[in-house]
């Protein structure tokens, strides 16, 4: 199946994890909720009350170097925040 590429761990999401027990992942474009539920329950044993998704569209960046103008493109992806219920936890650096 494999609907989830990587978990999103930054200081924001950092921050609304400690506060309202919500994960967030980095997930495939063409994956809906339902989909992203099952694995997340599959994957780390845990009931997902609410799944919330978010397309992200690539942007555009140009950079002046000594060589001259370089274009280029960021990339689109999908992110989804999971609401767990409370109790459950997901430890994202348990196997490093």
């Amino acid at each position: 199946m494999a609907v989830i590429i990587k978990p999103l761990v930054t200081e924001k999401m950092t921050g609304i994890t400690e506060k309202q027990n919500k994960f967030g992942f980095i997930v495939r474009p063409d994956a809906n909720k339902i989909e992203i539920k099952k694995e997340i329950e599959a994957l780390y044993n845990v009931t997902v009350v609410a799944v919330n998704t978010m397309n992200y569209a690539g942007k555009s960046k140009n950079r002046y170097t000594k060589s001259g103008l370089i274009k280029g493109r960021t990339n689109a992806f999908k992110k989804a925040i999971v609401t767990l219920k409370d109790g459950d936890v997901i430890d994202f650096y348990s196997n490093i």
